[in-house]
């Protein structure tokens, strides 16, 4: 019995047959999605909005005030996490039945750095497009002054022509 080694396309390709002599063949693009959709049996939505940790069930360990300052509740988080690990350390060790509540409690912590490392997406989007701006600027600076460069020896060597016929025979012109 043969079979083929790859399966067919889809049937969809039809559709773009006759790109080759008419590239306005194609048919239109659907409209984006807004709103909420399903993929792969979960519900989306495609609004950028970060749920808040009381949104998700989850308890707040830094303040609730719009001004956080990052890098201390960050710090503050991590230590924490470590206290916790290493009391869940102890508690293993001395009274092993009681380490849910530790883990519950690592995991809490887990949730609220997971949670202020995505606030912070936005933050990094903005300084990573202000550096990759800067760095096209720097690149047509000297681009900019590359070509002024040139032009000047261009401007120096048709000079040196224009008086001096012999000053091209002596320099290979």
């Amino acid at each position: 019995m043969a079979t083929a080694t790859y399966p067919p396309p889809p049937p969809f390709y039809r559709l773009y047959k006759d790109y080759n002599e008419n590239p306005k063949s194609i048919p239109e693009r659907p409209p984006p999605i807004e709103g909420t959709y399903m993929c792969f049996s979960g519900n989306y939505t495609t609004d950028d909005v970060l749920p808040s940790l009381e949104e998700q069930g989850v308890r707040q360990l830094y303040p609730k005030e719009p001004n956080v300052d990052f890098k201390k509740e960050l710090g503050s988080l991590n230590r924490e996490l470590q206290l916790h690990i290493l009391e869940l350390a102890d508690v293993l060790v001395e009274r092993p039945s009681q380490y849910a509540r530790r883990v519950e409690d690592i995991s809490i912590i887990f949730k609220n750095l997971h949670h202020l490392l995505n606030s912070l997406h936005p933050h990094q989007a903005r300084a990573t497009l202000i550096h990759v701006l800067e760095l096209q600027i720097q690149r047509r600076k000297q681009a900019v002054d590359d070509i002024k460069r040139r032009r000047e020896e261009v401007q120096e060597t048709s000079h040196g022509v224009s008086r001096n016929p012999s000053w091209a025979v002596e320099h290979g012109f």
